[in-house]
């Protein structure tokens, strides 16, 4: 039995629109087929997701608080979902890499929000994490469509496979619990700011599976996307925006660190995927100055603020920078280390909060 949601979801993807076209006039013939064919995808769906309700278990398995419930699906490269099954919760590894590794990554992200936020899967009423892998014939990307995270093969040539980089796993689910909690609009910076949130917990849920400080981080969004083809070492880089790749197909990340750069467009949804590099970078600052475990206070800041009721569908940078600093005040002391430090790191990036 099933219920109907009215409210769309939108369809967020890993690769940006940007990296696409760019691929789609530079690359090869068989490059430039495989970036229109994903654009093509991804278009398709967005104006599907937009023009109809969307469809939720009304009932679910009861399992015990805190337990995952996970299921992959293959679609055997056609473009059909969910696909096949092909691997249940507490069964044997399947030997194909792609499904094991969206299993494994998935557990990883259930188990970072409830062993360190006490979340219960990413709606916090535990809801099971489907995955489908094998999507499409070298489909270079991998989103969430607010029922399922669905992963291309990449095509082998400029792209891997999008189940290789944990970081993106945990990218596309932290767009269902912003959905669950804020439901930031996905447009100009409420969107950049949407974007940002997926990227921030996309590289805690990274740090915390490798039990990484914030200075051992490598700070990067899709590390091991890239084949070797391609001159870059992510899609982006919340250390250092703007230098994640720079390729004569791909182009040049053209992520900004400052709002003195911030990109005003109306491609990408007012460059959600673009300008994220703002808040990205600010998250990376109060990290390592207050050091340690990211998660720990950083990571905590942000997730409170992410469930603040003052934060609405539409907020801004600026807003949502101000909210920050209350939260962290809240949570530990006003005028203290970490109050101070989430300040001086949104001032760094162009944003003061007087």
């Amino acid at each position: 039995m099933c219920q109907l949601t009215r409210r769309p979801h939108s369809i967020y993807c890993i690769l940006p629109p940007h990296i696409l076209r760019s691929l789609a006039q530079n690359g090869t013939p068989g490059q430039r087929h495989n970036a229109l064919q994903t654009l093509s995808i991804d278009s398709t769906f967005r104006g599907l997701r937009a023009s109809q309700p969307v469809v939720r278990r009304a009932h679910r398995i009861a399992i015990a608080e805190g337990q995952k419930q996970r299921t992959i699906y293959t679609a055997n490269q056609s473009e059909t979902l969910p696909g096949t099954l092909a691997r249940a919760e507490d069964t044997q590894p399947s030997n194909d890499p792609a499904i094991d590794e969206a299993y494994d990554g998935l557990g990883a992200t259930f188990d970072f929000y409830w062993e360190v936020f006490d979340r219960n899967s990413i709606d916090d009423e535990g809801l099971p994490l489907d995955a489908t892998v094998h999507y499409g014939e070298n489909y270079d990307n991998a989103f969430w469509n607010g029922e399922r995270m669905v992963f291309g093969d990449g095509d082998g040539d400029l792209f891997n496979r999008f189940t290789v980089s944990l970081d993106v796993i945990g990218h596309e689910l932290a767009h269902g619990v912003t959905e669950d909690e804020a439901q930031l609009a996905y447009f100009s910076q409420s969107g950049a700011l949407n974007e940002s949130m997926s990227d921030v917990f996309g590289s805690l849920v990274k740090q915390y599976l490798l039990k990484q400080p914030a200075d051992q981080a490598d700070w990067l969004i899709g590390a091991g996307l890239l084949t070797t083809k391609v001159s870059g070492v992510a899609l982006r880089s919340m250390k250092a925006p703007g230098t994640a790749y720079d390729d004569p197909i791909l182009g040049k990340d053209p992520q900004p660190a400052h709002m003195r750069d911030f990109v005003s467009t109306s491609r990408d949804n007012g460059g959600v995927h673009i300008n994220s590099g703002i808040p990205n970078h600010a998250f990376y600052l109060v990290a390592t100055q207050l050091g340690g475990y990211a998660w720990e206070k950083a990571g905590r800041i942000w997730y409170e603020t992410l469930r603040d009721s003052r934060l609405r569908p539409n907020t801004g940078f600026k807003r949502f920078a101000r909210l920050t600093a209350s939260v962290a005040a809240r949570l530990y002391g006003s005028q203290g280390t970490e109050e101070k430090a989430v300040s001086d790191a949104w001032k760094q990036v162009g944003i003061v909060l007087n």
